[in-house]
């Protein structure tokens, strides 16, 4: 980030997690988040606020705030004195601050989820993020300095929201390395953005995640539908408002999937804070289908039997009950690419076998993407991403094993590099060391096997660049040049 607003941003954002490191009730990334994440929030609100008022006064027209005066960011938060500096007069701070956000601030805020029209308004999100989450810093004068660092933080500009967009992705990127639950939200965002590129979505699709954590797949999809050519008024309108949909069961990262929509340009995000798994699946109506699926659903995690009842294919895999539902929520014609473990294209179990007979019988898998150890970090797991469109059965299947030629790790991560072959490549299904095409008539009906299995030179065989053929050479050589100088001193 090189911009000198990137740069206090950045400023602000350290200044603001060494303040959140002297509280006792913040101790990982995931609370430095979600405390940034209300405070953001509600700054990013009066912004908005203030700019609609702006635009109503020069129309001659009056303006209806959606905050009362008391509860506005610049009357509690940053009350100015005339020459346009905090008014220490007014500010709260220490005890009381803390006593106005607990028993005032955050009562009045969530009783928004009750007087909202409908979920979908900027209303019902403010009551749903501030009756799940709790201010965590309990001294009012450390709450006091990150609000002035936040106050300092301005969302006006499409510059100033990028910027703070990509700050924001990389404290959520950190969250996710820190591991524990952090790492369910976190997808990394190359493999994202060659996801979105194969299924291609376009403006008037409706896009969505069911387990949509931080939001990461909305947003790059939103970014990337924005980037395309000759889009017109009512084409941002669309993008704005009716064409990205998620649930989230998790508090934090609901919030955090709200915030993170917000600064990439979508104010009110169709984002609902429920169980997806808790939907019975006979109740869906093509009302509630989608064109385009994008999802990394949690894995391992075990559902309670009355949940699996919801289920034709019962299990108490997460994953696999997720993929059910995704199956189901497509529109015939609709496509998916779908991240799973990548154990699910060969487990013997009832229900696996069940499930890639569904898949492969009303869905055309035609590309499964598989990514190598490292791919996700913290996460001693190996994936692949599933690529399917719903309404014909599946003929040839199209493997492509990514090999980055590298260790995948904290400093040598996924790169969008690394997948630049494979989006290439599979335009059209084309044959290479690391892609080959299998007819799914020559796949076992007993066990519906869909191993990875590559026909050119297997699973063992590493793909090394040249410049780690070279640090090798270089490295061997060092070592003969050693053994030598100490043989020629014993002689």
């Amino acid at each position: 980030m090189s911009s000198e607003v990137g740069r206090q941003f950045q400023q602000a954002f350290k200044n603001i997690d060494d303040v959140l490191w002297k509280e006792a009730g913040c101790t990982t990334e995931l609370d430095y988040t979600e405390q940034t994440s209300w405070l953001l929030f509600l700054k990013y609100l009066n912004d908005l606020e203030q700019d609609r008022a702006m635009e109503a006064e020069l129309e001659g027209k009056p303006y209806n705030y959606i905050l009362g005066q008391p509860y506005r960011w610049e009357r509690w938060a940053a009350p100015k004195s005339k020459d346009g500096k905090l008014d220490h007069n007014q500010a709260l701070t220490g005890d009381d601050l803390v006593d106005f956000v607990d028993r005032t601030l955050f009562p009045y805020l969530h009783g928004f989820k009750l007087r909202a029209s409908g979920p979908n308004t900027i209303e019902y999100k403010i009551g749903e993020i501030f009756g799940e989450i709790k201010n965590k810093v309990r001294s009012g004068y450390n709450l006091r300095e990150i609000i002035d660092h936040i106050d300092a933080l301005r969302f006006r500009s499409q510059a100033e929201k990028h910027e703070l967009s990509a700050l924001y992705e990389e404290k959520i990127k950190r969250m996710g390395n820190a591991g524990r639950n952090g790492g369910e939200y976190y997808t990394p965002r190359p493999l994202i953005r060659a996801m979105v590129l194969v299924t291609a979505p376009k403006v008037g699709e409706r896009v969505y995640d069911g387990a949509c954590g931080s939001a990461g797949f909305l947003c790059e999809a939103f970014d990337h539908m924005k980037a395309l050519p000759g889009l017109t008024t009512a084409d941002m309108k669309t993008l704005q408002e009716r064409s990205f949909y998620g649930k989230e069961k998790k508090s934090l990262a609901y919030v955090i999937a709200i915030m993170n929509l917000i600064l990439h340009g979508i104010e009110a995000p169709n984002i609902i804070h429920s169980n997806t798994l808790a939907e019975n699946l006979a109740d869906v109506q093509d009302k509630d289908r989608y064109d385009i699926v994008l999802a990394n659903p949690p894995f391992g995690g075990k559902e309670r039997k009355e949940v699996q009842q919801n289920f034709p294919i019962r299990t108490g895999e997460t994953a696999f009950l997720f993929l059910q539902h995704f199956i189901k929520v497509l529109k015939a014609g609709g496509r998916a690419a779908v991240v799973i473990k990548n154990t699910f294209l060969s487990n013997s179990d009832n229900a696996s076998v069940s499930l890639r007979k569904l898949l492969l019988e009303s869905c055309n898998l035609h590309t499964v993407l598989d990514c190598p150890s490292g791919t996700f970090q913290g996460a001693g797991v190996k994936t692949v991403v599933l690529f399917f469109e719903k309404g014909a059965p599946t003929r040839k299947i199209w493997y492509y094993q990514l090999d980055p030629g590298r260790k995948l790790g904290k400093t040598t991560p996924l790169n969008d590099d690394d997948l630049a072959e494979f989006v290439e490549l599979q335009k059209t299904f084309a044959d290479s060391p690391k892609s080959w095409t299998v007819d799914v008539e020559t796949v076992d009906t007993t066990t519906y096997d869909l191993s990875v299995k590559n026909p050119n030179g297997g699973e063992d065989v590493v793909h090394r660049s040249p410049q780690a053929i070279l640090d090798e050479i270089a490295k061997l050589d060092a070592e003969s040049a050693e053994v030598l100088g100490r043989i020629r001193a014993l002689l």
